[in-house]
């Protein structure tokens, strides 16, 4: 592999613990108290949760009182849903399980690009009158497309519905403001941005609205999640948060290896696909497939050369299965064959160089190679 290091390509599924974020969660570890007692040891941790909810809230223009904190984006989207009792509920066809196998759903579809169809999303609103809850995420979590969430908020407002906004990979990888995006909640994950797994958030616009709790028993989060609040992993979230904000130009860096990686492909295979390069994604995210390569075969030879990708979203646990998302955009079998490739804060040019060469190497792009020369 050149520099004998093994490559990790797969921050969507989690990024590497940043430094920073290990020594605020060890720090935390010495803060003696439960944040709901009230004496000074109390108060303590109480002040840490509240400092890291007052920077999480400010990172994505949202306030304090609305930012509940969970296990995860998975919880958060849960809690969207089933929190806002007796709504129908409608999710874009692309959307993470946690909120498209969440009771009774109705799918709304993506074009062949995996962008939300708006004008299907406004009559399926105006075909029934019930109160609604409408979930579409920012930017999905295999092709890195992004959603135009502002007009779908402005539709579901336009017919008394509410919006949820699923941005736990958008998060730390391009703005997320809650008011321009016009949304009424969305949930955010620390893992997916170099902190610790088993915290994230979600955030109502509203701090009042009211919701029906998963975890009951406390008053913890304003009587919306009970529990004692994971202090540790609250701090490493804050921490996670301040160090991603410190590196402004990653995403155009990351832009700039995917891009240069994705053309140095189709130069040597011309039967790539590139899911959703015609649309505006998230720039560390590419999914690709060539015809004839199945997503299994290739996870596991790249694997075994030191590269570590995913095949569609690591929420199956382990399993390798067609993609919905890409199903739901018509790619028809090249959903069995596609892999993912996501970047992050840890990424370097060489494991980009790394996984062309491994690639290249694998025995059915080969083979799509010398079909190739031979026709040329």
């Amino acid at each position: 592999m050149g520099n004998g290091r093994a490559v990790y390509l797969d921050h969507n599924a989690t990024a590497p613990v940043r430094p920073e974020v290990a020594r605020a969660v060890v720090e935390a570890l010495g803060v003696l108290g439960n944040p709901s007692s009230v004496h000074g040891f109390g108060r303590a941790a109480r002040r840490l949760v509240e400092d890291s909810r007052e920077l999480i809230a400010g990172w994505l223009g949202a306030r304090p009182a609305g930012v509940i904190f969970t296990s995860g984006g998975s919880e958060a989207n849960t809690l969207a849903m089933l929190g806002r009792v007796g709504r129908r509920r409608l999710v874009s066809a692309v959307e993470h399980p946690s909120l498209r196998d969440v009771g009774a759903t109705e799918a709304v579809p993506v074009d062949g690009d995996g962008v939300l169809d708006l004008a299907r999303l406004d009559s399926l609103l105006a075909g029934d009158r019930r109160p609604a809850l409408v979930a579409v995420m920012l930017a999905n979590n295999e092709t890195g497309v992004i959603q135009p969430v502002a007009e779908a908020a402005r539709i579901a407002h336009a017919h008394g519905a509410l919006l949820h906004c699923d941005a736990v990979q958008a998060a730390g990888r391009m703005a997320v403001d809650l008011g321009r995006l016009g949304a009424d909640s969305l949930s955010v994950s620390a893992h997916k941005l170099g902190g610790p797994t088993g915290i994230g958030a979600l955030v109502l616009a509203d701090p009042e609205e009211a919701l029906e709790p998963l975890l009951k028993g406390g008053g913890q989060e304003r009587r919306r999640r009970a529990g004692t609040e994971n202090v540790c992993g609250i701090a490493g979230f804050a921490a996670a948060v301040e160090a991603s904000c410190g590196a402004p130009g990653l995403a155009a860096s990351l832009a700039v290896w995917r891009d240069g990686m994705e053309a140095a492909l189709r130069a040597a295979c011309p039967s790539l696909v590139v899911f959703g390069a015609a649309v505006e994604r998230l720039t560390n995210t590419s999914c690709l497939a060539v015809p004839g390569l199945t997503a299994r075969t290739a996870v596991m030879a790249l694997d075994l050369a030191g590269v570590a990708v995913s095949a569609g979203a690591a929420c199956s646990s382990g399993s390798v299965a067609p993609s919905h998302v890409l199903e739901a955009m018509g790619a028809g079998p090249l959903a069995q064959a596609a892999i993912r490739i996501s970047l992050g804060w840890s990424s370097r040019k060489s494991d980009i160089d790394a996984f062309v060469d491994a690639f290249l190497a694998l025995p059915g792009v080969a083979a799509a190679k010398r079909e190739v020369q031979a026709w040329g």
